[in-house]
């Protein structure tokens, strides 16, 4: 690493499948061990090959092979220690339209320029390491949109010396994405017991909260809500609740609640999700707001260019 400008090199990878996302494997072999793939592609036969990134089986392959895990919700102050012992550390990030979060290695800081670098595979050459550049304090919005989630993964010394903050949700955070896999096999009762068990630990952990307000919200069930507020109370930047709860009282036919939780997401991040438009183009239609559902419906097609019903869409904006 050099000290000057805060950034570490990482190594070119181009394995992945759904149980070994880029993020796991590239810091695995920065740590010299490379996690076999053929287990990695091994257990993605249990899943549904859209599911995307299942970490959780990534990261526990890196366990098997002499790597330490912990997840936390951390701070921009935290990230740039953690960069300047020598762990390149992942976070959870929003993602792009329709692709719900990502996960994104950092490889560094620079505090002259106020960036915060990712790591990029794309568009590399052999021998370079791309980075992305972004602004610290956009990077900080959009990372605090989810909780500020940290994955630490690294050898047991390094671990072992780590003098940071004690964090009391670490295990909650792990049966929060034991629950998200869970969900992901279709095991939902187990999925349910699970992030329960999160809540019992960390009954402050708002992604444990907005987990449960998720899982009842699928079952229609209107204890949904008080789990999706107490998750928007603990954290009132939280693009995933507002959402739901969103979507909760468009099913349940409570339109203006429904208009006033998706506008509050969009204000929040206006290019997360395309469908949040569409939903808020329906309710704005029934409200006689046409003109308002029709910049939605159009937001909706530029954000998902590829939709599907995207003649449908067009049609409807031209009788709007």
């Amino acid at each position: 690493m050099e000290s000057s400008n805060h950034e570490l090199l990482l190594p070119l990878v181009q394995e992945e499948n759904i149980c070994l996302p880029l993020p796991i494997n590239v810091v695995s072999k920065y740590w010299n061990i490379n996690l076999p793939i053929e287990e990695a592609a091994e257990l993605a036969k249990q899943y549904d090959p859209n599911s995307g990134s299942i970490l959780m089986e990534g990261i526990e392959l890196a366990e098997r092979n002499g790597l330490i895990c912990k997840i936390r919700h951390s701070s921009l102050s935290e990230l740039k220690k953690i960069i300047d012992i020598g762990i390149p550390p992942i976070v959870i990030l929003p993602g792009i339209p329709e692709i719900t979060q990502h996960a994104s290695i950092i490889s560094g800081y620079d505090d002259t320029e106020n960036t915060i670098f990712h790591y990029v595979q794309e568009g590399t050459t052999e021998g370079e390491q791309q980075e992305g550049a972004i602004p610290q304090d956009i990077f900080d919005k959009e990372w605090s949109e989810d909780g500020r989630l940290l994955i630490i993964l690294a050898p047991d010394e390094i671990i072992s010396n780590l003098n940071l903050q004690k964090n009391f949700d670490e295990e909650s955070n792990r049966l929060c994405f034991i629950s998200e896999r869970l969900l992901l096999k279709k095991k939902n009762s187990e999925a349910l017991e699970t992030i329960k068990k999160a809540i019992e630990i960390d009954n402050t952990n708002f992604t444990a909260l907005h987990l449960l307000a998720g899982i009842l919200n699928a079952q229609n069930l209107e204890d949904c809500i008080k789990h999706y507020q107490k998750s928007i109370d603990l954290n009132n930047q939280f693009f995933l609740s507002f959402n739901g709860l969103g979507n909760f009282y468009l099913k349940s036919n409570q339109l203006e609640k429904a208009e006033s939780c998706y506008s509050k997401a969009i204000e929040i991040n206006p290019k997360r999700s395309a469908r949040i438009y569409k939903n808020r183009a329906y309710i704005r239609e029934k409200q006689k707001k046409n003109s308002e559902a029709k910049d939605d419906l159009k937001n909706y097609l530029k954000f998902s260019p590829k939709a599907e019903d995207r003649g449908v869409i067009e049609q409807a904006i031209r009788e709007l």
